[in-house]
Parts: C-alpha cells; structure tokens; sequence
C-alpha cells in the first residue's frame, strides 16, 4: 500500500465527499429542501460519513482508525435509508435517487474493504503505512 500523508489521500474519503456533494445538492431542491427536518438529518449523516473518516485518520493506530471507519459506514446507511424516504415523498426523481444511492454503495463498498484490511493488520506496528510525524 502506498504511504498516505493526508486523510484527503484516501479513495473513501473521496467518495464520501461525492456523496456529501450530491446529498447537498440534491436537499437543494424543492420540494426536498422544505422538509427541514429531513434535509438536516441527511446532510447530517452524510457530513457524519466523511468527518469520521477524516477524524479517525488522525487517531492513533488502526484498531481505532477500523472503528472511526466502521462510525462512517453505519452514517452512510443512515443516508442510504433517508434517501428512500425522499423518494417515497417524491423529493427526488429515481435518476437522482439511482445516482446518489449508487455514490452511498460505492463509499460503503470502499469502507468495508479498508475497515477489513485495518483489521488485518490491527496488530502491526502502526497505522498502515503512514509516514513517521
């Protein structure tokens, strides 16, 4: 594995920032962005997803890191269960639902993997490759 710096390196972190992009994007929109407390719940979980990957990237070692990974995952589901709500109220269009629950799948399928690889290597030395600080 290639030495990550910044959490920003991360391919699931990249893809949860697509998906908090068209989660935004979408509670845009009316009708969807007059549901208040709809729109603050989504927006929340999917800020939840890629803050968590963020935040556990700066934790030490990977056992913690795999939990903060693991927080991101259960936040996407979240996103993944509100963006059916918002297309059983007609907020969204099946295109639109399609593509950003296509972006939810992408990220947990990138999340479970890695989460699985940190696990792996829970026990060895550090956090994967990571340079020495």
């Amino acid at each position: 594995m290639a030495t990550i710096e910044r959490f920003e390196d991360l391919v699931c972190w990249q893809a949860a920032r697509k998906l908090r992009g068209a989660v935004y994007r979408l509670t845009r929109l009316r009708p969807f962005s007059a549901d208040f407390a709809l729109v603050n719940q989504i927006r929340r979980a999917a800020l939840s997803a890629s803050a968590n990957i963020a935040e556990g990237f700066e934790r030490e070692g990977n056992r913690e890191f795999a939990r903060f990974l693991a927080q991101a995952k259960g936040s996407v589901g979240e996103v993944k269960d509100e963006l059916y709500a918002a297309l059983d109220e007609n907020y969204i269009s099946q295109a639109d639902f399609e593509q950003a629950y296509g972006l939810a799948d992408e990220t947990t399928r990138l999340l479970g993997g890695f989460i699985g690889y940190l696990r792996r290597t829970a026990n060895a030395a550090s956090k994967f490759k990571r340079p020495n600080a």
